[in-house]
């Protein structure tokens, strides 16, 4: 900090979906505006390095305190969660594990689905969020960027964001391997829940599809969804049939407890059919049919498993990356706060050796100075490179260590920001 009197704890506290459910999560929610009413809260309550992410997997607080209670309870204060649910689901990191914590989230190791970098934006927004109110400092600004150069690294060199990683993203994904021409094929998605949007959103980024039909139960769902997607065709539902029968790939997602697509919506065609329900939407009868084939979630989630294992095994080269941009911080951060106090150290030893010199001048006859300085000096350089390898030590107390020093030397040396960081 650059104030004497602020916070010396570095904190990382909140809630995500390892321990809450969405509804939990829910309460702990941060709007737009209530992020920012809470960081001007913290600068009013001299908590004025610190700030906020809010997703729909967590909400957290990172910054400065002297308890992690003050920012619970601002947390708490700006969303409708208590402390005592917050006591029952969260997580409270401390330093250099509130450190950690930042660099897995920042590179897919603590994401929901594992390598999914959508996090990655989200953390960015939050500080640059905070540093426009005005509540950031050196040390944050300089934590994000190691953060945002290891995230990189690891998408660049690793396969830990490759593959698929959603159903709706997987039944894509097998078109695209499995039909050469999956472009000019027709494509009809059946059912507009949230996998159905993703369905058709999918195909419109990773193909390049321009005939691809939706169709739902009900019409003004399916109107309003093609406004905002242009190149999907609105299908009407009481044509189900006929539609089904033109279709070369069928996609269902429609979400019924029973089967939506029966062996009379099926005609001699050949048909690829992609069911992304649970339970199947397909009836038993459609799969036995010599000219449909059938994939199931199950199928597709193979892909999906396959995938993450793949991901599973870049865990370690990723927390390797890691390792190198936290040393790098971390060599920052201790060049940071070992260096004043050290040189006032240095200052200290050099008046006590000009003094000494000095002295030694009056009382010795053909005393040579040239060669005191020498000696001493080499003295004072060896002083102060034991005193930084001790306060580079992992288990020294800084500030207490700072302290000894300055009663010692008699002279105010500087504390650091972080305590024990």
């Amino acid at each position: 900090m650059d104030t004497d009197n602020r916070p010396t704890k570095f904190y990382n506290i909140g809630v995500s979906y390892v321990k809450a459910d969405a509804n939990t999560r829910g309460k702990f929610s941060l709007s737009k505006e209530n992020q920012l009413a809470l960081l001007q809260d913290a600068k009013e309550r001299g908590l004025g390095e610190l700030f906020v992410l809010s997703t729909c997997n967590r909400t957290e607080i990172t910054g400065f305190a002297e308890h992690p209670f003050q920012l619970i309870s601002m947390l708490c204060k700006h969303s409708n969660g208590s402390v005592e649910d917050f006591a029952k689901v969260s997580y409270v990191n401390k330093n250099q594990d509130a450190i950690q914590h930042l660099f897995r989230m920042g590179t897919g190791l603590d994401s929901q689905i594992l390598g999914d970098y959508e996090i990655v934006g989200q953390l960015r927004q939050a500080f640059k969020q905070a540093k426009e109110a005005g509540t950031t400092n050196a040390y944050l600004e300089r934590l994000l960027n190691c953060v945002m150069q290891a995230s990189k690294r690891v998408k660049n060199e690793t396969k830990l964001s490759s593959g698929t990683t959603s159903v709706s993203y997987a039944a894509v994904q097998y078109l695209i391997k499995n039909l050469p021409d999956y472009n000019t094929k027709n494509i009809l998605v059946f059912g507009l829940g949230k996998m159905g949007k993703h369905t058709c959103k999918n195909l419109a980024e990773y193909t390049r599809n321009k005939t691809v039909s939706l169709i739902n139960r009900t019409a003004q769902k399916t109107e309003d969804f093609v406004k905002e997607h242009p190149l999907i065709r609105q299908a009407k539902y009481e044509n189900l049939t006929e539609e089904v029968s033109n279709t070369d790939v069928l996609v269902v997602s429609t979400g019924a407890d029973i089967p939506t697509i029966t062996k009379n919506h099926v005609s001699d065609k050949k048909l690829l059919i992609l069911d992304l329900s649970m339970p199947a939407n397909v009836s038993d009868e459609v799969a036995s049919l010599s000219n449909v084939t059938l994939v199931n979630v199950d199928g597709l989630s193979k892909i999906t498993d396959e995938t993450l294992a793949v991901r599973q095994q870049e865990v370690p080269v990723a927390e390797n990356i890691i390792e190198i941009y936290k040393e790098e911080f971390n060599e920052w951060l201790n060049h940071r706060r070992f260096t004043p106090a050290i040189n006032a150290l240095k200052q200290s030893l050099l008046t006590i050796q000009k003094d000494e010199i000095n002295f030694h001048k009056k009382k010795i006859q053909d005393f040579d100075e040239t060669q005191a300085e020498v000696i001493t000096s080499r003295f004072i350089q060896k002083i102060t490179t034991q005193f930084v390898k001790h306060l580079k030590d992992e288990k020294t107390s800084i500030n207490q260590s700072i302290e000894v020093m300055s009663r010692v030397f008699g002279t105010t040396l500087q504390q650091v920001d972080a305590e024990d960081n």
